[in-house]
């Protein structure tokens, strides 16, 4: 019991040095991949890139922050004598229940995910989503908002986005 301390602070230390080192590492990636060439053509892609990047980046921290610290919160609650069993039986029990109530966000957000992975709009298009026909502000994990001609700012789910239409892609 008399080295429990010195294990946990070691076992918080280490989750600090992995958060630190994978955001670094994160960002540096995504800076090579906002200022790559990836796609030569007419077109100025280069804030379309690193929007893309960023929100990317953002996930990845996001998704490596949290993995993180539950499990070195976890692993320091072991130390303790906690038994983990129930605690993850009842965590698991709750994701379900979270992941039943959630549908709806979880569904936006990957299909903003995939929004940005295929690149099928981005700031600046003009597109035509949803019966909106107009140009995108903001390219969101869970919203994309468009202004169309009459200057009103709507908020799309994207994951009820079903078709695009991009008149900036087009040609």
């Amino acid at each position: 019991m008399a080295g429990t301390p010195l294990r946990v602070l070691t076992i918080l230390f280490a989750a600090v040095l992995i958060q630190y080192f994978g955001s670094r590492a994160i960002a540096r990636a995504m800076q090579k991949l906002a200022s790559a060439d990836l796609v030569p053509g007419p077109r100025n892609i280069v804030a379309r890139q690193r929007e893309r990047a960023s929100t990317i980046g953002g996930v990845l921290s996001a998704t490596l922050k949290s993995t993180t610290w539950i499990v070195a919160t976890a692993m320091a609650l072991g130390e303790f004598g906690f038994d983990l069993g129930p605690l993850i039986a009842s965590a698991g029990i709750v994701g379900v229940a979270l992941g039943l109530g959630a549908q709806t966000l979880v569904r936006d957000i990957l299909s903003g995910i995939f929004m940005l992975i295929e690149d099928q709009y981005g700031v600046g298009d003009t597109v035509s989503v949803l019966e909106v026909e107009g140009v995108v502000e903001k390219v969101g994990l869970r919203v994309t908002t468009v202004r169309d001609g009459q200057g009103t700012l709507w908020y799309l789910r994207n994951g009820e986005i079903l078709k695009v239409g991009n008149q900036s892609q087009s040609g």
